[in-house]
């Protein structure tokens, strides 16, 4: 190692044991800016490990080299021609036969070299640069060096550590901040959220974990904080960066500072929370019922909430609004789960001073009202909120006062308990808001190119929407892993939702969900998106949480093989395919639209893909499809992919709508033909719920499709204000007709989505009435009660749902508007029934399913049905003598009573 690098090595380990420099303190009251622009020169090479390099694509001719340049300063430069200016010095490399790393599966073939001598360490906090020289020293290329494999081989012993984040006690507060690449870094102290810096701290480097400790005398609960990083980045060389905690429990208004707090101190803690009880009513994964709620959707609009609660956790302890009476009634009926959008800190809605759209009164399909909402999108109090910038602290804008939101967060979770209601969260650990130099990237600044996924160029991939992280490396998937684990031990979260799940490995979802269990002495469900594609896709980095590689884990995922097929089309169609193509639920075949021109097979396709919903996706159930072939369900086609792709009902989600994507509502007013009646709308969305009600696995339903939810046709809501997100606890409107939805994702190629929805959003006769709101209302309660009245519909095992559960009416010549799944009950335990038969039919007209093996056994509504809501079914359903009968669009259950039962036999 050349004498000047030794010197500024030793300065280095000075500074990191303790010098404060002049200056120090002011920097701690400097404002975040955005940096300037600044090109991200390729980082194309790769750390293997602590010892070893890789060049994918690099020919090295005879009498040429390979060199690592490296410049404490970050000034170096290399141009091709010339030698090498600015380094501090190189390190000569060696050919390397090291095997690639399961792990690096995924980068081109290159040359790999070994590096020996060298502290390794040292030369990651500083710039570097592998260049391809001649012999003469003249660089012929050059090339920057991903990280993580080093940092992962170098510090795997921070995956142990304990502490990290600000720990209060009496003695002393104790802070610790992984940052192995950091030349010095501080502890910047506020005496309160607003107050100017009273320390700036020199934090001590444990060399081998990487991590830099703090300690301050007594408890300094309160107190606000943040880190001064001076660190070597790809774009901006070496800077000094002003950071939150990524570990922060608590924070100031719109995140500006972490705040110290123990989140075990009475303060933060309502009366009653450590007595109070979580409800225990979820036995099994397949016993959950889940309804997806938005916090601000739920009480912004709801006048029964005093106003300075409405859209904020506190609503939900209002016991006698009406949102909370519906929540009641749901989980009186039968409902589980209340699952919120996201709600750790997030960065797209000001804590402070965010700002509401005028929306002028205008016609049912003008464009004025998207207009108001989006011209104050970015500002106003509204988004879902995917974009996680603290995981491990709530969402501020929720609270009456940023730095209420930890008790305010735990009295909403104890008033749904209260109510029955377990509550899950939505976690966003696939990205962040931010990456690089951005004020709002906080992971990036303190361990550039760590923990962001990277692309074969060094440049963050954004497959996501935003910039991803990568949870393949060690430090991030303890981030995700301690994250979820701090929510379940101090909020008493009950499930969990995975944004994205498909872009984290099965391995760390598997430690989580071990961690999570652990924390909360009882099975913490997980389920998330499955979906398989981007830089991930296919295993290409790692064995991924996705659908058909999570088979066997018990993760849940969710499924779109009976939401496609009910839907009809896919997510995302736009112009005339969103009309073209129906679904089993809106009419393909037998009820076709203006632009429908189906393929009568694809009705019987769709069907079928309807039973496998019915059985969860199971891959081992069998089916007779329309072809008259018996099949398992993993070896019938959904596109590429088998239909089934469960090993157990705990791993698939079964969902017609969710905030993604139009409402069900809004597809059918798409899909159905235009004269469909306002009744008949309101029974094609009821029999949406119907088929996720009766479905093996775990039903999932969005906060609203009870009551016809409708977002004026919006197919992206994420970012469109209260106007296009409104719920109506009164039931007197589903805000269909409230305006051409925003024009930035519907507006279409040459404006056909628009045209297509003004069509609709200007017929009167399209929007429910309170009557139709009120039915599907109690309908869907209906639902809920017989899918709890049995667990015959919520089956634990697939060896159950294989022996228990057929399809009478299937297979060739079967009428496909009418489809029906029988389940057998004898000799489970707590079945209630011999057997359910539930049958939904799809068309305007009333249907017979013939079943003579059936004659002799006494079948009967099922008693929800003999006193329920819908008087269709009540009057005109029928079973008699193996012959049931179904009205037009209805969804009905028969039962054999155990007290009443013929022979049946159960033949597992």
């Amino acid at each position: 190692m050349p004498a000047r690098h030794a010197l500024l090595a030793l300065l280095g380990l000075m500074l990191a044991a303790g010098e404060v420099r002049a200056g120090d303190l002011d920097d701690c009251n400097a404002p975040v800016p955005m940096p300037a622009p600044a090109a991200r020169p390729a980082a194309e090479a790769y750390w293997l490990s602590a010892g070893t390099l890789q060049w994918p694509g690099l020919t090295l001719q005879p009498g040429e080299r390979v060199r690592l340049h490296h410049a404490r300063d970050a000034g170096m430069r290399a141009t091709a021609g010339g030698p090498v200016a600015g380094a501090d010095g190189a390190v000569d490399l060696l050919p390397s036969a090291a095997a690639l790393p399961p792990n690096f599966r995924f980068i081109g073939d290159g040359p790999r070299f070994a590096i020996a001598g060298a502290d390794v360490k040292a030369l990651l906090r500083e710039q570097l640069l592998l260049v391809h020289e001649a012999a003469d020293g003249r660089v012929i290329a050059a090339t920057g060096v991903q990280l993580p494999g080093a940092l992962d081989d170098l510090y795997a012993a921070a995956e142990r550590v304990a502490d990290l984040g600000a720990h209060p006690a009496n003695a002393q507060t104790v802070f610790a901040v992984w940052a192995p690449t950091a030349q010095r870094v501080l502890l910047c102290r506020y005496a309160g959220p607003e107050s100017p810096a009273i320390a700036a701290d020199a934090m001590q480097l444990d060399p081998s974990t990487g991590v830099w400790r703090a300690g301050s005398p007594g408890n300094l609960s309160g107190q606000a904080y943040r880190y001064l990083v001076d660190v070597v980045t790809p774009t901006h060389g070496r800077v000094r960066n002003l950071v939150t905690d990524p570990y922060s429990v608590a924070l100031t208004a719109d995140s500006q500072r972490s705040l110290v707090a123990d989140l075990a101190a009475p303060a933060l803690k309502p009366r009653g929370w450590d007595a109070a009880r979580r409800p225990t009513r979820v036995k099994v994964a397949t016993d959950q019922v889940i309804y997806e709620l938005h916090v601000r959707d739920f009480s912004i609009n709801d006048a029964t909430v005093r106003p300075a609660w409405r859209g904020k956790y506190l609503a939900f302890t209002e016991g006698g609004s009406n949102g909370m009476k519906h929540l009641k009634a749901l989980s009186k009926a039968g409902l589980t789960d209340v699952h919120l959008l996201p709600v750790f800190d997030l960065a797209s809605v000001p804590e402070r001073g965010c700002k509401t759209p005028v929306v002028p009164a205008a016609p049912a399909d003008s464009d004025a009202q998207q207009a108001a909402v989006m011209a104050v999108a970015a500002d106003d109090c509204f988004n879902w909120g995917y974009d996680p910038w603290h995981f491990n602290a709530p969402e501020g804008s929720y609270a009456t006062d940023p730095l209420k939101r930890v008790v305010e967060f735990r009295q909403m979770v104890m008033a749904l308990h209260a109510a029955g209601l377990r509550v899950g969260m939505d976690m966003v650990y696939n990205h962040t808001t931010a990456a690089g130099q951005h004020p709002k990237s906080v992971l990036d600044r303190l361990v550039p190119g760590y923990y962001q996924r990277l692309n074969a160029r060094g440049e963050v991939e954004r497959s996501t929407c935003c910039d991803n992280t990568a949870t393949e490396h060690r430090m991030m998937a303890k981030l995700m892993i301690d994250s979820a684990a701090l929510w379940v031990r101090e909020y008493k979260i009950d499930s969990m939702r995975f944004d994205l799940m498909g872009h984290q490995p099965r391995e760390a979802m598997q430690r989580l969900q071990a961690r999570v269990d652990a924390e909360a002495g009882r099975p913490v469900q997980l389920l998330g998106e499955g979906w398989n594609f981007g830089e991930v896709a296919d295993g290409a980095r790692f064995v991924q949480a996705s659908q058909l590689s999570l088979n066997g884990s018990g993760i849940g995922s969710f499924s779109d093989r009976g939401r496609d097929a009910a839907r009809g089309g896919a997510a995302g169609e736009r112009g005339d395919d969103s009309v073209r193509r129906q679904g089993w639920l809106n009419g393909l075949v037998y009820a076709p639209n203006a632009l429908a021109n189906p393929k009568p097979e694809e009705l019987l396709a769709a069907a079928d893909m309807i039973r496998v919903a019915l059985a969860g996706s199971q891959r081992d159930v069998e089916l007779t499809t329309w072809r008259g072939e018996t099949r398992r369900l993993d070896q019938i086609a959904y596109g590429d992919q088998p239909a089934g792709f469960a090993s157990q009902p705990s791993e698939v989600v079964n969902y017609v709508e969710n905030h993604d994507n139009q409402t069900l509502f809004d597809v059918n007013a798409l899909k159905l033909p235009l004269a469909t009646s306002r009744a008949d709308r309101a029974r094609v969305q009821m029999l949406g719920a119907a088929l996720v009600a009766f479905s093996q696995g775990i039903a999932y339903f969005h906060a609203g499709q009870d009551i016809l939810r409708s977002k004026s046709l919006d197919r992206n809501s994420y970012d469109s204000g209260d106007w296009f997100n409104r719920l109506d606890w009164t039931y007197r409107s589903n805000h269909f007709g409230t305006g051409l939805p925003p024009k930035q994702d519907n507006f279409g190629q040459d404006g056909r989505d628009w045209a297509l929805a003004r069509e609709r959003l200007a017929d009167p006769g399209i929007a429910p009435g309170p009557a139709e709101i009120a039915w599907a209302r109690d309908v869907f309660r209906d639902l809920l009660k017989i899918r709890a009245s049995t667990p015959l519909f919520r089956l634990a095992s697939a060896a159950e749902v294989k022996a228990r559960v057929s399809f009478p009416g299937s297979g060739a010549g079967q009428n496909a508007v009418l489809v029906g799944v029988r389940i057998d009950g004898r000799g489970l335990p707590g079945a209630g029934f011999e057997a359910v038969l539930a049958l939904i039919n799809v068309a305007p007209t009333a249907q017979v399913l013939a079943l003579p093996e059936e004659a002799g056994t006494r079948w009967t509504l099922h008693p929800v049905h003999q006193r329920g809501a819908d008087e269709r079914v009540s009057r005109e359903a029928r079973a008699e003598a193996g012959r049931f009968e179904v009205p037009a669009r209805s969804a009905v259950v028969f039962v054999v009573d155990q007290r009443r039962s013929s022979s049946l036999t159960f033949r597992p």
